[in-house]
């Protein structure tokens, strides 16, 4: 499928090396004022060639908002934009037509639809997601009316790990140095692990940690669509992303229930808060007013500039040695895309959580 939610909704479409990726986002509420510079600055933090740690394709990735949008706010209608792709060299995958990258969708695609688009991995690349950072700017949009915020920064590349959780680092910092980590110090240590990687040809993975703050009690389903299950899929939907986990997560269950658990106490303001979030800011499948907080993991690139023994699409042996302009690591480049999708995983969840009493 090319559409992604339920009343906010996005329809992606475009290829890698096509003439344009874009999209159509339905269900945006009229009235929301639009800010097209967020929508931008947004594009140019997952633009590539921004930094010698990312693919050296130069694209400048200018979004083209064609309908939705009227004197400075949304109309209600579906809001169609457009990226034009205008730096392919597709002549760099030719001796690629034939033959499956291992652990790339070129032999999934092939198996699939009977036929693919080995230029820069057509629909399969990540130059996909432009389309939902553009539709994850205006789901923040939406949300920064309900005081909703949502960072991520990278926690690791390969085994150099940021130490502590999101609380104990200045989030301002995310977007000082290429890396996208709040520690300038762990930062160049990533940096010159990506710069090695890539002067070898080779690839790195890592993982990206966000913080969602201001969420309310009360967005999620308790059955089927539970928040923590949309955060998931939608997270698993980015390419390369290999895991995910929320609140204490696999950490957990080493320990006991009673270590656990989330004791509520009154929070002050005749309210009800809980002493800990090991939760997560879920519970239930449904937020409960808790910092909501999460990990995505992602792999190394599978497209590696060094020999690699695969076969063609006739099974034979064969080797490929790949040429082209490739990420050494997604991280970078990925922060802002986790944070589009959280984004309109919770526009969803707000706009479906408005008839959730309305009878009472």
């Amino acid at each position: 499928m090319n559409t992604f939610g339920n009343i906010f909704r996005l329809t992606t479409f475009g290829e890698s090396h096509g003439g344009a990726i874009g999209g159509v986002i339905d269900g945006m509420p009229a009235g929301i004022p639009v800010d097209i510079d967020f929508v931008q600055r947004e594009l140019d933090r997952r633009r590539p060639g921004q930094s010698p740690l990312t693919t050296s394709r130069k694209e400048s990735d200018r979004v083209e908002i064609l309908s939705g949008v009227f004197e400075g706010y949304t109309t209600g209608c579906p809001i169609g934009f457009l990226v034009r792709n205008d730096n392919q060299r597709s002549q760099d995958y030719e001796n690629m037509r034939h033959l499956f990258r291992p652990s790339h969708a070129d032999y999934t695609y092939t198996q699939k639809y009977g036929i693919r688009d080995h230029r820069g991995g057509g629909r399969s690349s990540a130059r996909e997601t432009i389309s939902r950072v553009v539709g994850g700017a205006f789901a923040r949009m939406l949300l920064h009316q309900q005081g909703v915020t949502i960072q991520a920064y990278t926690q690791q590349v390969g085994n150099i790990l940021l130490p502590g959780t999101y609380a104990d680092h200045d989030l301002s910092l995310i977007d000082s140095n290429d890396v996208r980590c709040p520690d300038a110090g762990v930062a160049e240590q990533m940096a010159t692990l990506i710069r090695q990687v890539k002067a070898d040809g080779d690839t790195i993975g890592g993982v990206i940690a966000c913080v969602i703050k201001g969420c309310p009690v009360g967005w999620g389903e308790p059955a089927f669509g539970k928040l923590h299950a949309l955060l998931g899929a939608a997270m698993l939907s980015i390419n390369a992303a290999k895991g995910f986990e929320y609140g204490q997560g696999f950490a957990g269950v080493s320990q006991r229930g009673s270590e656990q658990n989330d004791i509520f106490v009154p929070d002050g303001r005749g309210g009800i808060t809980t002493s800990t979030n090991n939760s997560g800011g879920i519970q239930g499948g449904i937020s409960n007013g808790q910092d909501i907080y999460f990990r995505v993991a992602f792999k190394p690139v599978a497209t590696i500039l060094r020999p690699q023994t695969t076969v063609t699409e006739d099974g034979l042996p064969a080797t490929l040695t790949a040429r082209g302009r490739h990420d050494p690591c997604v991280l970078p480049r990925a922060v802002p895309v986790v944070e589009a999708m959280a984004a309109m995983v919770l526009a969803d969840c707000y706009l479906m959580n408005r008839s959730a009493q309305m009878g009472r």
